[in-house]
């Protein structure tokens, strides 16, 4: 005579035992709770996050347009040296390319070359963020941001829209201020005189 499904089904778990009830909450329990590699990466995140040397915002920036002039002078600065800058006269010693990259690597790409650059006494800069027309949900984002950051920073002393030649308001400028090592070495070679 045949067995019906629920018959064999009866027949086969005749043997199994029901967990007890503190198994039962053990097993949820362990369910629930994150493993070691998850608690490792959320413990590497937090001590990202708590050590992350950078600065720069990533609040609410007034929006440009996109064809406007970027300029901006610390006080200190003199009025020939900004015009020097202004008009291009000075020799680029890095440039640093922002178009098209996500506004966090944006973010990490400025904060490190400008870093980089100050200390290794590099003095004049040019960054290239583009005017953004066609950046979403609004136009001239990371231009915007950029104008943000770079008055951010300390080792900046000033700033201006670059010349058409070097890609004109889609690029930048910078000054930077000297290194503690260039201040050290212009006041021996002056003293000498």
């Amino acid at each position: 005579m045949a067995m019906t499904d629920e018959e064999l089904f009866l027949a086969s778990m005749g043997d199994v035992v029901p967990l007890a009830q503190d198994k039962k909450a053990e097993l949820r329990r362990q369910q629930n709770e994150p493993t070691l590699a998850q608690l490792a990466r959320r413990e590497a995140a937090e001590q990202e996050q708590d050590f992350d040397p950078n600065f720069l915002s990533t609040e609410y920036v007034d929006l440009l347009d996109p064809h406007d002039l970027l300029s901006y002078k610390k006080d200190g600065v003199q009025q020939g040296v900004f015009k020097n800058l202004r008009l291009g006269k000075y020799q680029i010693d890095a440039t640093l390319d922002l178009h098209g990259k996500p506004f966090r690597e944006a973010r990490k790409s400025l904060f490190n070359f400008i870093t980089d650059c100050h200390q290794r006494s590099i003095r004049v800069l040019l960054i290239r963020h583009g005017i953004g027309l066609k950046s979403k949900p609004f136009p001239a984002i990371l231009k915007s941001y950029c104008n943000k950051w770079l008055q951010e920073m300390p080792q900046i002393l000033a700033f201006h829209s670059a010349l058409s030649c070097h890609g004109g308001n889609g690029a930048t400028y910078v000054l930077l201020k000297k290194s503690e090592e260039k201040k050290v070495e212009n006041r021996e070679r002056h003293a000498k005189r």
